[in-house]
């Protein structure tokens, strides 16, 4: 079992898929913090602002049982939160799993003696699948 466990996203539209990753992620560590990712971010990332607001988003997390501390995520750059926080474990879903950049960062985390464990990603639902019906519908 890790000490300090980390993982972060955006949690727009709260789902499943987020509590799953969220609950497995408690299951590998003695204290989990969860980076939830600003509006601004979310916005340089995806060329889009998330459905819900950010202090909302947070405020979910924030609530949820297995969650013992949240961070803001300002900034792409995975190792600011490292050197905030200094976690022994970072969580992230299996859809990221061998892509150039996860297995770019799986080697730094490494260097600096962070494991990085991947969930796998829950297909039936997503906040994609979920915005693509609501924009269906306000048409």
């Amino acid at each position: 079992m890790y000490k300090l466990g980390y993982t972060a996203g955006v949690f727009d539209l709260f789902h499943i898929g987020h509590l799953n990753v969220v609950r497995r992620a408690k299951e590998h560590c003695e204290r989990l913090i969860v980076g939830v990712t600003t509006d601004e971010l979310v916005f340089q990332l995806k060329g889009k602002y998330p459905i819900i607001p950010f202090e909302e988003r947070i405020d979910i997390v924030r609530n949820i049982k297995c969650v013992d501390d949240v961070y803001t995520e300002a900034t792409i750059d995975k190792f600011d939160a490292l050197n905030d926080l200094g976690f022994d474990v970072t969580f992230k879903g299996d859809d990221w799993k061998g892509t150039p950049k996860w297995l770019a960062l799986e080697k730094e985390f490494a260097a600096r003696g962070v494991a990085v464990v991947y969930f796998p990603y829950t297909q039936q639902t997503s906040s994609t699948k979920i915005r693509e019906i609501i924009n269906h519908f306000n048409v």
